[in-house]
């Protein structure tokens, strides 16, 4: 038996905010500033990025193109001096256009027509370019995270050498 379409992108979408999630938990408000270098972006700025981007693309996605019209993309690159608490703020209004959007979908629905900046999608074709684009940025945030907690940084998957343990105890369980 095979998971739909939908329940399972949806699954995916969560396992990778919860990377993102579980990497910025122990950060300060200072290090979702930090910058390996002056052209690089920050947590922040791919935070405000990744939210500004979902916000666009789900709100109203059948009905509105994925590019509203008061989209701020480039500002999204920019400082904004938000506290940690802002940034995760609109962090989680972003993940809950998204999954709001994505739970009011019905499997009939994915071979509708839907336009990102004038473009046509399927839909499912434009929830296939958010799991490109949203996990790209995911893996941003957990390099910056651990770059910045060094030591104390604890594996979000597989630990380093842990690999045949972990796939001896997947193999005892029974199949799902």
């Amino acid at each position: 038996m095979t998971t739909p379409f939908l329940p399972s992108c949806i699954q995916l979408f969560h396992y990778y905010k919860g990377l993102a999630d579980k990497a910025m938990a122990k950060l300060s408000h200072e290090q979702f500033y930090a910058k390996p270098g002056p052209d690089d972006n920050s947590i922040a700025i791919i935070l405000q990025h990744m939210a500004g981007n979902m916000v666009s693309r789900w709100t109203d996605f059948l009905t509105t193109d994925g590019e509203k019209p008061d989209r701020q993309r480039d500002a999204e690159f920019t400082e904004q001096q938000l506290d940690k608490d802002q940034l995760l703020a609109f962090w989680e209004s972003g993940w809950a256009c998204l999954f709001n959007a994505l739970e009011a979908l019905e499997e009939s629905q994915l071979k509708q027509i839907v336009y990102i900046r004038n473009e046509a999608h399927t839909v499912e074709g434009a929830i296939l370019r958010q799991l490109g684009h949203l996990p790209y940025h995911v893996g941003q945030i957990v390099y910056l995270a651990k770059w910045q907690l060094t030591s104390s940084w604890e594996s979000l998957t597989i630990p380093k050498g842990a690999s045949e343990h972990y796939n001896a105890e997947k193999f005892r369980q029974k199949r799902s």
